[in-house]
């Protein structure tokens, strides 16, 4: 199944969807009558539970078509616009990103031994067609990172590798917008990498069963349609299975959190010389198996 967040018009707020075809499916709307406190957002969904999505499984196969609305004429919001903690991110699970951004630095390079964990502010996600308003007071230097993002659906923690996907509730698409300048300043991360609006996520949340293994998809980025990054979540140094093991250790995964998986080679910071998104500039992010997310740079 796929799932998203929209608004059928310009004057509607946020509604969960279930996208069947070419359309997507008001889930509260079409379960209204018989399931008066069916979810109406796509974290409620997830942290309602297995007997919950099961229900609203069924609207996937039903015959009929009302509440519904084409995917072409609706407001895509990201699957969960504000997720319950801050997102947690990858550093360095690629090599040739390992590489390059050690070069790009001066620094030696040295492989990860155990998975580097960040976060993302919650207030840095935003929508997968939004434009991402720059305030170029705090950053000169906006690069792109093209992510696997996994959404949690069990609760756990100290989980097994060998449990570890069934933990999983489904998979999205996310763009990791680092202020390269201001991760230099602190000399660490958080601050470059939380400013709003700097995590684009979505168009769907592709659900676990449906996605298949999540160590064989394409990742893409293009800016102003030339291809940047280009690679499989193949590369990963740390699979997933790993990340949520390690992760987990002495800390509770909650259903809704969000983990950025980490980016391949292609960074801006790392060419030569080296390249940061400009006003107007258009960044298409894309997952195998999950679509693509469109989402243009403004300054303010």
């Amino acid at each position: 199944m796929k799932f998203g967040t929209f608004s059928p018009d310009s004057a509607a707020g946020p509604r969960l969807g279930l996208v069947r075809g070419d359309r997507i499916v008001d889930v509260q709307a079409a379960l209204g009558r018989t399931w008066a406190d069916a979810p109406s957002t796509l974290l409620g969904l997830i942290q309602a539970g297995p007997d919950a999505q099961r229900r609203v499984a069924a609207l996937e196969n039903a015959a009929d078509g009302s509440h519904s609305y084409p995917l072409s004429g609706i407001r895509w919001h990201a699957p969960i616009p504000r997720p319950a903690k801050n997102v947690f991110c990858l550093g360095q699970n690629y090599l040739a990103h390992a590489r390059e951004s050690a070069q790009a630095r001066g620094r030696e390079m040295r492989v990860p031994t155990v998975p580097v964990i960040f976060t993302k502010a919650s207030t840095t996600v935003s929508g997968p067609f939004d434009d991402i308003a720059v305030d170029r007071d705090a950053t000169q230097q906006v690069d792109w990172e093209v992510e696997l993002g996994v959404v949690i659906g069990t609760s756990g923690r100290n989980i097994a590798k060998g449990d570890a996907l069934r933990h999983v509730f489904g998979y999205t698409v996310i763009n990791d917008l680092s202020a390269r300048d201001l991760q230099q300043q602190h000399l660490q991360w958080f601050k470059g990498k939380s400013l709003d609006g700097f995590c684009p996520m979505g168009p769907v949340i592709v659900t676990a069963d449906e996605f298949g293994d999540p160590q064989t998809k394409r990742l893409q980025l293009r800016v102003n349609g030339v291809t940047k990054q280009d690679s499989t979540t193949a590369n990963m140094i740390f699979p997933l299975d790993v990340i949520i093991e390690w992760l987990s250790k002495g800390l509770t995964l909650e259903p809704g959190d969000v983990i950025a998986t980490g980016t391949p080679e292609g960074v801006g910071m790392g060419r030569t010389p080296q390249e940061f998104l400009a006003n107007g500039d258009v960044i298409e992010t894309e997952v195998e198996g999950i679509g693509t997310m469109r989402n243009r740079i403004i300054d303010r």
